[in-house]
């Protein structure tokens, strides 16, 4: 079941979520969850979902979860480091991102995604910090 509200949230703040077709599952302070449809239009030769495309579902999510977790007073984040480790090819279904912060400081929001296949099996994990503006 997508999170309309969720939904509507990212596609304002970050419009090029909605040229993707990213759909929200879930999103408060300790988790966030979305996913992004398998699309020919997103892959490499192969039918292999496009790093990128992860790179990005999984950026935005993150960038949610360290909004969800800004300290008093803060206006935003934006990305300043991500790291990401592919650990399986999506070739069908959707990839579904969950983030949660690790760290939420006063400069820093350090947040961890998961990004797992329409299995549940684990395609890649994404460290990210957010600058708190």
């Amino acid at each position: 079941m997508t999170d309309a509200e969720g939904t509507q949230l990212f596609h304002r703040t970050m419009p090029f979520t909605e040229t993707l077709g990213v759909e929200v599952l879930e999103h408060r302070r300790e988790l966030v969850r979305a996913r992004l449809a398998w699309d020919e239009s997103l892959c490499t030769l192969g039918g292999v979902f496009h790093g990128g495309a992860l790179m990005a579902l999984a950026d935005a999510t993150g960038a949610v979860c360290a909004f969800l977790n800004l300290p008093d007073g803060a206006q935003g984040t934006t990305t300043v480091e991500s790291k990401t480790n592919f650990l399986r090819a999506v070739r069908s279904g959707h990839a579904e991102a969950t983030a949660r912060a690790l760290h939420a400081g006063r400069g820093f929001i350090v947040v961890e995604t998961e990004i797992r296949d329409a299995a549940g099996d684990l395609a890649a994990k994404v460290t990210q910090t957010q600058a708190v503006r």
